[in-house]
């Protein structure tokens, strides 16, 4: 549940912290997540802001500390559900505007906002290998950060050395692998009020045909696994261990099983989609509808992958 704050006073706190700085960082009120999510659903943001500086970043955290403003970051938005009501408080975007990737030999540096998709291409641009497994993952850097993002048998800590994050206290802090605790979908930075500002990779030298011909070899095996051609938060439920959410999701006769405007993908049974019209109130009860039925058929209880913003008792 979130706690009451004052908009106009949220709003005055950031403006006096960006007053100082000169990097373009721009603040807009009632802005609809439905635009700025891959499900392609939401209602607007209090506030948002989009920083373009780590000083922006540290300002925009002190002004909600001021204010008691809720925070939350997004990146583009590709593992959120947005109430239809909207999200109270700050939605601080990292995606285009805080995107910079440099590569100084087998160390590839990118700030959170910076795609997993221009990441692996300007590490494959380089010659540089163990990236790809990520070049299909609809999100940034700091999402794969913050949740150990996985696919096709690679994770974020298997090549990650450090992240550096914006701390609770508001110092800017590298967090090393070891600190990160990095687990299946999971990190230490999860839950703990950091920020992630950029992460700092260690890839291998490879062949650049060979690294792109990987890439495009996922990218052909994704397009003909995954429901690509309809809005979703990607996997909706995380994997249970020992088992496939897509099989359980099938065998609990669940294929193509829909609530409203929301359904479970026939293409894809791990995936819940936007099949149109879809509002987050369908998805939520789709999503309850799935976990009950596996459970009563499987006696597994899946677990949301999707993050759930604005919704009653968050």
């Amino acid at each position: 549940m979130e706690n009451a704050y004052d908009r106009s006073e949220t709003i005055q706190a950031i403006q006096r912290e960006l007053a100082s700085l000169s990097d373009g960082t721009v603040l807009r009120t009632n802005v609809p997540l439905s635009a700025l999510t891959t499900f392609e659903i939401g209602g607007p943001a209090d506030v948002l802001v989009e920083p373009r500086s780590v000083e922006a970043v540290a300002a925009v955290c002190r002004a909600c500390r001021e204010a008691a403003a809720p925070l939350r970051v997004l990146g583009l938005g590709s593992d959120v559900l947005a109430s239809d009501a909207g999200v109270r408080g700050v939605v601080m975007r990292l995606a285009e505007n805080f995107a910079r990737i440099t590569v100084d030999g087998r160390t590839v540096t990118a700030q959170a906002g910076a795609s997993n998709a221009d990441v692996a291409e300007a590490a494959a641009a380089a010659g540089l290998a163990g990236y790809e497994f990520a070049s299909g993952i609809p999100g940034t850097v700091g999402g794969a950060a913050i949740m150990n993002a996985g696919a096709y048998g690679g994770e974020f800590k298997d090549v990650a050395t450090s992240v550096r994050c914006l701390a609770p206290n508001g110092d800017v802090v590298d967090v090393d692998a070891e600190e990160a605790a990095w687990s299946y979908r999971h990190s230490m930075m999860d839950g703990a009020g950091y920020v992630v500002l950029s992460a700092t990779l260690e890839l291998r030298p490879g062949d650049v045909g060979a690294i792109r011909a990987e890439m495009e070899d996922l990218a052909r095996r994704r397009a003909e696994k995954q429901p690509l051609e309809l809005p979703s938060a990607g996997s909706t439920f995380k994997r249970p261990e020992g088992h496939y959410v897509g099989k359980l999701v099938e065998e609990a006769g669940l294929r193509g099983y829909a609530v409203g405007g929301a359904q479970v993908s026939e293409k894809h049974t791990g995936f819940v989609v936007n099949a149109g019209g879809a509002t987050a109130r369908d998805v939520l009860a789709l999503i309850e509808h799935v976990k009950r039925t596996v459970f009563e058929s499987a006696g597994v209880e899946l677990v949301p992958e999707v993050r759930l913003w604005g919704f009653e008792g968050e």
